[in-house]
């Protein structure tokens, strides 16, 4: 799996040192400044402490199943283009070097709804989709939101209903707003069709 971040720091710099200091015992395996350089902390077959609790489909223990990879971001302003042309190659190898499948590749929102936000409603996933890097919906028929997004890989059962609509929303829908509507039922339905989540072997 691969699950994004943004650092919510003023720098990359500031960024980096924390997520080099063993006293905060915070880590990833990348980190992406909005100039588009990258800095590796961590071999991307070692541990890394980036994601915490939460869960995607099967993976309960996501930090030991996936790569992290920060993005200098506060979390309220657009992310540059070099950082998302940096992004784009670093994911590419990636994703070919341990054959990681679109529908595993996440935001932290999406591992832990209710918990954390990032990497926003800011960041731009259409765009990793169009580059195949990433899944998203077109069009369905309305399903049961639940059931399909537990078949997508949210944690459903683990956090508030209302914190799965708002993660989906976070990514799929971000100018949405309000109850639970028929375009955020089609949406998941189309994702849990095309892209259920699959379980790992191991």
């Amino acid at each position: 799996m691969i699950v994004l971040h943004y650092t919510a720091m003023a720098t990359a710099g500031a960024a980096l040192e924390r997520l080099c200091d063993p006293k905060v015992e915070v880590s990833a395996h990348y980190l992406i400044c909005e100039r588009g350089r990258i800095w590796q902390m961590v071999d991307e077959g070692m541990r890394a402490w980036h994601a915490g609790a939460g869960r995607w489909g099967d993976v309960a223990d996501v930090n030991s199943r996936s790569i992290g990879i920060e993005l200098a971001n506060r979390g309220d302003h657009p992310f540059p283009e070099p950082q998302m042309a940096a992004l784009e190659g670093l994911m590419r190898g990636i994703m070919d070097r341990w054959g990681i499948r679109l529908e595993r590749v996440i935001g932290h929102s999406d591992m832990a709804p209710g918990r954390k936000g990032d990497p926003g409603r800011r960041f731009d996933w259409a765009r990793l989709a169009r580059a195949g890097l990433s899944v998203w919906p077109g069009a369905g028929t309305p399903g049961d939101f639940a059931a399909d997004a537990a078949a997508f890989g949210y944690p459903v059962g683990d956090v508030e209903d209302g914190a799965i609509l708002d993660a989906f929303r976070l990514r799929f829908r971000p100018w949405a707003e309000g109850e639970l509507e028929d375009a955020d039922r089609a949406a998941m339905a189309d994702l849990a069709a095309r892209w259920p989540v699959a379980v790992l072997p191991g």
